[in-house]
This record gives C-alpha cells, sequence and structure tokens, in this order.
C-alpha cells in the first residue's frame, strides 16, 4: 500500500488550521472561566472564601465565595447553598437575589452562591447546554453561566472506574466523583470535589449553624420534584413548612432522607454536625431526558412542546402547559420557601432565629419576574 507523504506546504497548512481552530475555541472556554457579577447588597456585611475555613482550597478552582449577613443581633445562624450542581439555575439565582436584596435583622445567614465553583467553568460533553443565560433585569442584561452538574475534569482527573464514598463504602458510576452532592462530608485529603465537602462541612462546625438548605433543580420527570427533603432532625421544622407553603397554594411535597443513600447533603450534614439539614427541588426542563432543543430560552422560559406532550401522556411529576416551568416560577419557589423555614425555625426555637427583611414575595416574583430585583 502506497503512504502518502506530506511537503512542507501541507504541514504549515494543518498547523494554520490547528492554531486557527485554537484561536477559534480560545474566547468561548475562557469565558466560561470568567465569574458572573454579583452585587453586594446592603445587608452583606462581609464577603469570605471556603478557604477561610479549610486552608486546603486556597488557590484551587474549588474556593469560592462565602456571603455573610451579619444582623449584629442575637439569634441563629443559616446557611443556603446554591450552585452545588451549576446545572441548575434556580438554586443559583435564588442565592444572587437574596445577596442583592435581603436585609438582616436578626441572627446570621450565611450564603455560597457557586458551591461548586469549579462546576461553573465548563458544560455536560453530549448535552448541548448553553454555556451562558440572561435575565432581563431592572439594572440591565445580567448573565450568569450553565455550567455542570460535575466539577470541571480539569480540576480532577481522572474518573475511577467505580466511585467509592469514603465515609460509608457505598459504590457509584465513577463520575459521581466529582458530584458535590455525593462527596459529603467529604475528606481533607480527598479529590477536589471531597475538599470542597469537607470546607463546606468546616464552616458549618465552625460558624455553629442551624439550618442548612441545599437549593436544587430535577426533571420535570423526576419523582422527587417540587419537594423537601429532610433530615430526620429537621423533619418537624419541614412539615411546619410544607403545610404554611400549601396554605399559601404553593404545591410541595415532603420526603424523608434515606438512611441508606449516602454522601447527599440532606444526609451527611445532618449526620457529620449538628445543623439541620434541607435539600430543596424545583422543575427545570432544560436537565431533564424528555426535552425538545437546549438552548438558552428552554433554562429562561422553561417552555417545551415535547414536555406538554409528556404531560398529556401522564409521564411528567409536575404540571406543564403552555406556560412552562419558568425560571420566575421556580426563583420564586426557592426564595420562598427558604423565607418560610427562617420564619418556622424562628417561631419554634427563638434562640435561633432568623429574620431577613426585604425578601420579594412570591407573588411579586412571579408577576413581575425575579428581573425586577436583580
Amino acid at each position: 500500500m502506497k503512504m502518502l507523504q506530506g511537503t512542507k506546504l501541507t504541514a504549515a497548512v494543518l498547523l494554520a488550521l490547528s492554531l486557527g481552530m485554537v484561536a477559534l475555541v480560545t474566547p468561548d472556554f475562557r469565558r466560561m472561566h470568567a465569574e458572573e457579577p454579583i452585587r453586594k447588597g446592603s445587608g452583606v456585611t462581609a464577603v469570605r472564601q471556603l478557604s477561610d475555613y479549610f486552608a486546603g482550597l486556597k488557590g484551587t478552582a474549588g474556593d469560592t465565595e462565602v456571603y455573610v449577613l451579619d444582623s449584629g443581633k442575637a439569634g441563629g445562624t443559616a446557611l443556603l447553598l446554591g450552585g452545588t450542581h451549576p446545572n441548575e439555575p434556580s438554586g443559583v439565582l435564588s442565592a444572587v437575589l437574596l445577596i442583592e436584596n435581603a436585609r438582616p435583622a436578626k441572627g446570621r445567614m450565611i450564603i455560597i452562591p457557586r458551591a461548586n465553583n469549579s462546576g461553573f467553568s465548563h458544560t455536560d460533553y453530549t448535552e448541548g447546554a448553553p454555556q451562558q443565560y440572561r435575565v432581563k433585569a431592572a439594572s440591565g442584561e445580567r448573565w450568569f453561566r450553565f455550567g455542570s452538574r460535575a466539577t470541571n475534569p480539569t480540576d480532577q482527573w481522572p474518573d475511577p472506574d467505580i466511585y467509592v464514598h469514603a465515609a460509608s463504602g457505598q459504590k457509584l458510576s465513577g463520575s459521581e466523583t466529582r458530584n458535590l452532592n455525593r462527596a459529603y462530608p467529604g475528606r481533607a485529603d480527598g479529590t477536589l470535589t471531597e475538599k470542597v465537602a469537607y470546607g463546606i462541612v468546616q464552616l458549618i462546625q465552625k460558624e455553629k449553624v442551624n439550618l442548612t438548605i441545599d437549593l436544587h433543580e430535577a426533571s420535570p420527570e423526576y419523582p422527587v420534584i417540587n419537594a423537601i427533603v429532610a433530615h430526620e432532625r429537621a423533619m418537624d421544622i419541614a412539615a411546619e413548612v410544607t403545610i404554611g407553603l400549601q396554605m399559601d397554594g404553593i404545591k410541595i411535597g415532603l420526603e424523608p432522607s434515606p438512611k441508606s443513600l449516602r454522601g447527599l447533603s440532606h444526609r451527611e450534614l445532618g449526620d457529620a454536625t449538628d445543623t439541620m439539614a434541607i435539600l430543596m427541588e424545583t422543575a427545570n426542563p432544560a436537565q431533564g431526558r424528555l426535552r425538545g432543543a437546549t438552548n438558552e430560552q428552554l433554562v429562561v422560559t422553561g417552555k417545551d412542546p415535547m414536555y406538554e406532550r409528556a404531560a398529556k401522556l401522564n409521564r411528567l411529576f409536575v404540571p406543564f402547559d403552555a406556560k412552562g416551568q419558568p425560571l420566575d416560577l421556580r426563583v420564586a419557589r426557592h426564595v420562598t420557601a427558604v423565607n418560610e423555614f427562617l420564619a418556622v425555625m424562628s417561631r419554634k426555637k427563638p434562640q435561633q432565629a432568623v429574620v431577613l427583611t426585604k425578601v420579594p414575595s412570591y407573588n411579586d416574583m412571579v408577576k413581575k419576574g425575579i428581573g425586577t430585583y436583580l
């Protein structure tokens, strides 16, 4: 078989093409590493880094901002986690909205809007997800990264064939080693993802956090959706919150944290610390398996004719019509539920009270849009 031989000219052409492709994709690559601006609201009294609680994160892609809203008045401490999974945008935007609007009247609120900071710097391959989405805001158009469910493989590689949860020995798919919500309580000498989990546990212990809420989203066909998942020590408060939200017309379910499913925030944070651990889910069609085109419009409007068809076939666990599941609605659900948790905790345990003012109402967020408050 005759071998094809190149020339200096073909080599030069191939080199030029390669350099051209690198130049073409470099701006997109760099844009994913640029952090979306978060404006420090008047209620923010300090901005720290997670590495302040665990020095092993300093200088790594896992280090992330920690916003403190301290009233200066005696009370409890609550922690809010957004961005555990960056491709679940209602959690991120709920955290940002509270950072930029809420004012503490009693106790302290600590907010980590980008819990898995590394996960914001890439998207899941083969999913066709947008790198960014935009929200029309009162201050002008705001952009946010869509991100991935997992730590960027350039920050943690390679994945093992099987991921073994260090604290329990539970075995999962190898890619779950980069899932922050399978890494708790973390390890000081573990992977980057485990170090982030360990840093959050250190924060909870050092700040004596009474209540921790981890904000998530799931596909409309997932059974645990528009729901609260509570550790057994948080179940009394979670039950009262669920009843209160339902009485206000917000349909929401309540699930106990399974003792057999390990590594998740609602299980491990409740077991490893004194905090009352909560996880909440809203319905995000952009991460579902039944979706149509995956684009910025789907992320923001939550409208998808494929999911409308699935709803008519009774394949979903949430209502889905032409209105979809818009980001405004999903953020409104999260923010309202967070405020309800604070209200119930303050009422049942006055010594642990955390009170926030200037939090938009559910109806205002749904009717006016969350952009009004960004």
